[in-house]
C-alpha cells in the first residue's frame, strides 16, 4: 500500500558522493574539480593530496567517500574506478555588512557551494554485467 521503490539515481557500475554546504566559493571549488575530472581514482587522490589549495582537503574527503561507497554499497573494484563527473553547484550565500568610512557600510557575501563526485567502474567485468 506504500509508494513504489524509487529507481536508483545512477547506473549499477557507478558510485557517487556529495558534499553540501562547503564554505568556499563555487568558482574556487570548480578549479579543484577540474583537476580530477577524468582521472583514475587513485591518481585523483594523489593530485588532491599534494595540491596547495585549501579546499583540496575537503574534496579529497568526498572522493574518499565515493570510493568507499563504490566498494561497500555497490561492490565495485576500486582499482578500476575513474572520476566520471565532478560538478560544482551554488548553495547558500551569507550576507554580512562591513563598516566603512563616514558611516557607510558595504555588503560582504560569503558563498557556500556543493560538489558531487561520480565514479564509474571501467573494468571489463562491469561492462559485461551491464550487457546481460
Amino acid at each position: 500500500m506504500g509508494k513504489a521503490k524509487a529507481p536508483p539515481k545512477q547506473a549499477s557500475n557507478e558510485s557517487r558522493a556529495v558534499l553540501r554546504m562547503a564554505r568556499i566559493s563555487p568558482q574556487k571549488l570548480n578549479l579543484i574539480a577540474g583537476l580530477i575530472r577524468g582521472l583514475p581514482a587513485q591518481k585523483a587522490m594523489d593530485e588532491l593530496q599534494f595540491s596547495r589549495k585549501r579546499a583540496a582537503a575537503e574534496v579529497r574527503k568526498v572522493l574518499y567517500s565515493a570510493i568507499a561507497n563504490a566498494e561497500n554499497n555497490h561492490g565495485l573494484d576500486i582499482n578500476s574506478l575513474v572520476v566520471a563527473e565532478a560538478h560544482v553547484g551554488k548553495n547558500l550565500v551569507m550576507k554580512r555588512m562591513h563598516a566603512r568610512a563616514r558611516g557607510r557600510g558595504v555588503r560582504v557575501e560569503k558563498p557556500f557551494s556543493q560538489i558531487t563526485i561520480l565514479l564509474r567502474d571501467t573494468s571489463v567485468a562491469a561492462q559485461t554485467s551491464e550487457a546481460a
